[in-house]
């Protein structure tokens, strides 16, 4: 079969990467010049926390997220498993309280074990919850390992390539555009983020930690070599424009609230993006004759896509054999 995937984000490279475990080929199309330019993917904060997306995505989130990570640590390096915290200021506490009673998977802790988990956050908060089972990656780094594998295994990647299905001839499509394909999913909506990255040199955290807070909720992600990705605000717009002066003082107040380090920080880069996403904010995998479209990752988009992608999969192997025989 001649296998077409469009889109070099998280969704495309993994569905190639999932075909190459079958020992097929596919050839991906990205319209950007370069991985990543212009992609959520590569903006994205890279948190593996099925339990914790819960909170808002409903539990049937968890079982292929859990499965994702799975997936991640087989796939590409520097896959920590090293839980999620999620803390909040003691006036909000309750929040705590809150998020605790809609999500499960976690284990309540006090300021003892705070400070084991994270020396640098020892005294600043007096509970919170502890989730061991989920685990972060770098985003980037991923997906240049994923290129190079879909690469090694003779599946070019042509950047620059802007196209859609009906100029392609392959027996199948994989439609990954994100976004970009808005016009043809009258149901997809923008949900823009935006993103700091920072260095501090007097900090140091292990695994992200997420910050409840009633008007910052932010999360903070270590990336090494003092670097950490402060993400991400939520707004329904499809503002293509960079970092607004309300978002990064948003993103560094909530920083700084979790610890005053962060204001001699340097500013190493911002940025935004439109996350795609579907009313209920869950991904959906669709067929229509040879183009299998997969679109609505929302903020889930490192988490959930080895499960979309083999559902993809799925699709073109049930085809292929059908029209085999």
């Amino acid at each position: 079969m001649r296998i077409a995937i469009i889109g070099a984000g998280a969704a495309g490279l993994v569905t190639a990467a999932r075909l190459a475990e079958r020992g097929l080929t596919a050839e991906i199309f990205e319209a950007s010049d370069r991985l990543g330019a212009g992609a959520a993917s590569w903006l994205a904060g890279g948190m593996l926390a099925p339990y914790c997306e819960a909170e808002d995505a409903g539990p049937g989130i968890i079982a292929p997220g859990l499965a994702g990570i799975d997936w991640w640590s087989t796939n590409v390096p520097r896959v920590e498993r090293g839980g999620t915290l999620v803390v909040a200021p003691w006036r909000d506490r309750s929040d705590l309280a809150r998020f605790a009673r809609r999500t499960r998977g976690h284990e309540r802790i006090g300021s003892d074990r705070i400070a084991m988990l994270e020396p640098d956050l020892a005294g600043r908060f007096s509970e919170a919850l502890f989730f061991p089972e989920e685990a972060h990656l770098d985003p980037r780094l991923a997906l240049e390992s994923l290129a190079a594998r879909v690469s090694r295994s003779g599946g070019p990647v042509r950047f620059g390539a802007s196209v859609d299905a009906a100029t392609l001839d392959h027996d199948f499509v994989v439609d990954c555009r994100g976004f970009a394909a808005a016009e043809e999913t009258p149901a997809l909506r923008p949900v823009r983020g935006e993103m700091l990255i920072l260095k501090s040199d007097d900090l140091s955290l292990s695994r992200p930690v997420r910050l409840l807070h009633p008007r910052w909720p932010v999360y903070v992600v270590p990336r090494g070599d003092g670097l950490f990705m402060v993400g991400a605000t939520v707004v329904e717009s499809d503002d293509r424009r960079g970092v607004t002066a309300r978002g990064m003082v948003d993103l560094l107040n909530a920083a700084y609230a979790l610890h005053p380090a962060f204001a001699e920080a340097e500013i190493v880069e911002t940025g935004s993006g439109l996350r795609p996403a579907f009313p209920d904010n869950l991904p959906r995998v669709s067929r229509h004759g040879r183009v299998v479209t997969v679109n609505g990752l929302y903020r889930h988009g490192f988490l959930l896509s080895p499960a979309v992608a083999e559902e993809a999969v799925t699709h073109i192997l049930g085809e292929g054999l059908k029209a085999a025989s």
